[in-house]
């Protein structure tokens, strides 16, 4: 764990500040001042998201100068977007999707670049939607094994899109959306709730797992479906209802919506949240390297929980000592190294969820 710990400030940290440095300052030349301004929020407020995905290249750290950009550039993709999304006077289900279609044209080396902005006003961004495209495109087809991922890869961003336009449109429209949505999926994943499959949707970690797993040359049909067994929907599902949850009070105020509040009271969150977390774990010991994963698992319930929103929310702290109870040393390990580093008055600067 300690290796594992130097590896993430020595070896992989320091190529994501660089490959962020080169946006932000790409992002600096965008015309459109919404544009620009969205661009460079997403950066300089979600630097986390980045670092965090990025870890997925400590397995295969000889190939981390193709693993670390392409990571960089997808998950800026999905900040950017969110940000225009959030953030956006459309609700134009239309422009979301077509903003999105990014996502899906970036992980398919061979597609041609769209008018990802032709359903909104803003559209002069200097090319820096277009380049982040194809920045992933040209990372990926340095990946060995990709083509034995593709369809996967494609099928969790086509979820992500999806997740992300119904949960962007009209507030009074939105929760019937996901439902419906959800419907189709319920017959493929009857151990989850309706609100859980959402949220595993709105997590970028599979595709990243993915990403590693391509640079080999031969990967086995068998041992993607293990990755697919474990990531979708259980260690996404957990990553960001762990988002929900510390910003749960936050999201309340501002009429947000959020996906634990469907859950009934703190004891339901309590059991649903921890068995997530069991199945999470269960999955991922039937991996190759099993090992990281748990170490995944570990570090989302030891960093998310550590944030400083949690204390101020009673029913939040409530949870938030369960799942620390019930969890290994080593989430506990990587809860009060995030105390320590933050300091316990310090509240952790995590972005806000997708």
């Amino acid at each position: 764990m300690f290796r594992f710990t130097y590896q993430i400030y020595r070896k992989v940290f320091p190529v994501v500040k660089r490959e962020l440095a080169y946006w932000r300052q790409r992002a600096e030349k965008i015309p459109d001042r919404e544009l620009r301004q969205q661009a460079l929020a997403s950066i300089d407020n979600k630097t986390f998201h980045c670092e965090g995905g990025s870890i997925y290249s400590i397995p295969a750290l000889k190939q981390r100068d193709i693993l670390i950009p392409l990571i960089v550039a997808y998950q800026t993709i999905s900040d950017y977007l969110d940000n225009l999304c959030d953030r956006s006077t459309s609700l134009d289900p239309q422009d979301f999707r077509q903003l999105h279609q990014s996502m899906l044209d970036a992980v398919t080396p061979d597609a041609p670049l769209k008018d990802y902005y032709r359903f909104r006003d803003e559209k002069e961004d200097g090319n820096y939607l277009n380049e982040l495209v194809l920045t992933c495109q040209r990372m990926i087809l340095q990946l060995p094994g990709y083509h034995h991922v593709q369809d996967e890869v494609v099928r969790l961003a086509s979820l992500y899109t999806d997740m992300q336009v119904h949960k962007h449109v009209n507030p009074d429209e939105r929760e019937d959306r996901l439902k419906k949505w959800w419907e189709s999926y319920a017959s493929q994943y009857p151990g989850i709730y309706w609100n859980e499959f959402a949220a595993a949707a709105g997590s970028t970690l599979g595709v990243f797992m993915l990403f590693q797993t391509a640079v080999r040359p031969k990967v086995p049909s068998d041992e993607i479906e293990r990755i697919l067994d474990a990531y979708f929907p259980w260690i996404t599902g957990l990553h960001i209802l762990l988002d929900y949850l510390v910003d749960l009070e936050e999201d309340r105020v501002g009429g947000d919506l959020n996906f634990i509040t469907y859950y009934n009271g703190d004891t339901d969150v309590k059991q649903r949240l921890s068995f997530i977390a069991e199945e999470a774990r269960r999955t991922a010991r039937l991996l190759p390297d099993a090992d990281f994963h748990l170490m995944i698992i570990d570090g989302l319930l030891g960093l998310y929980l550590a944030d400083g929103k949690v204390n101020r929310q009673p029913g939040v702290a409530s949870v938030s000592r369960y799942l620390l109870k019930q969890a290994s040393w080593k989430a506990r390990f990587f809860f009060l190294n995030s105390r320590m580093y933050r300091g316990k008055k310090q509240e952790i600067q995590r972005p806000r969820h997708t």
